[in-house]
Parts: C-alpha cells; sequence; structure tokens
C-alpha cells in the first residue's frame, strides 16, 4: 500500500531537495510531483499572461503536448525549451519541469503525476494553458477537501507544493524528511490564512500578481 503526502515549501530550494531526497529514497519519478508558482519569473523567466508561456510543458508519463514561443523584452523567441536547467535539475523529475498556466493559480512551473491529474491526458491545451482542476486533483489522490484547498491556496499564493505516493514502510521516512526542510502541513498554513479571512480557494480568483507573491512569502520566510 502507498500513501500520498503532499506539503507546502515556502522556499523553492527546499522543495527542491525535498523531491530530491525522495528520489535518493527510492521512490519512482512517476510517483512525485512538484508545483512552483512563477508569478515573480523565478524560475525561467516572466509569463505575460495565460496566453504567452514559453517552454515544452513536459508532465511524467506523458509525453510533451505543447510547445509555446515566448518573446522576451528583446523580441527574441525561444522555443521548446524546459526549464529544467533553469531550476538546476540536471536529472529525474525536476529535468522535466515545463511551465504552463493553471486557473487560480497562474503561472507555475511543474511535473509529475498530479498535473497529468489536474489537466487530463497531460497538459494540452492552445496557449500552454493547464485544464481541469488542482483541487480535484488532489482530492482524487486521497487528501480531504480541506487539505485540497489551503494547498491549491498555498500555491496561489507563492509557495510550492510537493506531493509524493510512497510505501506505507516509508511514510514516516519521508514525513521527517520533510520536516527537515521546512515544509508545512495543511492544518498549520490553513490556520494562517483563516486568520485574514480566507474560507476556501477559488479558480476564478485572479491569480497572486508578482508583487502580492512577493510579500506572501515574505510573510512566511524564516530568517537565516
Amino acid at each position: 500500500m502507498t500513501k500520498t503526502l503532499t506539503r507546502l515549501f515556502d522556499n523553492y530550494s527546499d522543495a527542491e531537495s525535498a523531491v530530491r531526497d525522495l528520489e535518493a529514497m527510492g521512490v519512482p519519478h512517476s510517483d512525485i510531483s512538484i508545483v512552483a508558482n512563477d508569478a515573480t519569473g523565478t524560475h525561467g523567466g516572466t509569463i505575460r499572461g495565460h496566453n504567452d508561456v514559453g517552454t515544452t510543458a513536459a508532465v511524467a508519463g506523458h509525453e510533451t503536448a505543447t510547445a509555446v514561443a515566448h518573446a522576451d523584452d528583446t523580441g527574441d523567441v525561444s522555443r521548446g525549451a524546459t526549464t529544467g536547467a533553469l531550476l538546476g535539475g540536471a536529472g529525474g523529475l525536476l529535468a522535466g519541469l515545463g511551465l504552463l498556466a493553471i486557473p487560480g493559480l497562474g503561472p507555475v512551473v511543474a511535473a509529475g503525476w498530479l498535473l497529468a491529474t489536474a489537466t487530463g491526458a497531460g497538459i494540452g491545451a492552445a496557449g500552454g494553458a493547464a485544464t481541469g482542476g488542482i483541487v480535484g486533483a488532489l482530492k482524487n489522490s486521497g487528501h480531504t477537501d480541506e487539505e485540497a484547498h489551503v494547498y491549491s491556496e498555498g500555491v496561489r499564493r507563492g509557495s510550492t507544493l510537493v506531493s509524493a505516493k510512497v510505501p506505507d514502510a516509508m511514510a514516516d521516512s519521508a514525513v521527517t524528511m520533510f520536516s527537515r526542510y521546512n515544509a508545512v502541513d495543511a492544518v498549520s498554513r490553513g490556520s494562517a490564512y483563516r486568520e485574514n479571512g480566507w474560507s476556501g480557494f477559488d479558480d476564478k480568483a485572479p491569480a497572486y500578481s508578482a508583487d502580492e507573491v512577493a510579500a506572501e512569502r515574505s510573510r512566511y520566510t524564516r530568517p537565516m
């Protein structure tokens, strides 16, 4: 039997380390997912709206479905470039990271089974926009409605989500490893959101701007 473990990370590098540790523990790439907010353009270039997502979007277990041109400020256009190298992923799941847009979340970099579930047969749709829902994908994986809403809202606000299907015998070790990288669970982060009037994730709400994401991240970032 396996258990789906999901956590939020306020620092992308912590999430990246957690993914690599999961792989080192023997969890297959096909059983790991990562979704990172990219409103600030940190992960491979700023996206100017949902219709000029630029990179190939790759989901583990599926062939690449979309390669959309992206023009930078100089007018140059690049096609079909994955973001794995930009994010330091020399291999494994991180090498397959792709840039796309998800309703309610805005621009993200992502890879793994969770996105395959959220988008149907893969990351289709013209312009790189994903169809389907992140909340539904999380619920289908065994999370409660509360957990699915909090984790989705976390990505919307700038956090990185890591989810993995791990054998029951490995679950305790994975939870301990997540804690080592400052992972945040749905209970603690949901409570923090509700203190400011939040009631649930809305995929029709405007995506957070780069400034809003930066402010939200600073709210939870631990001092060095």
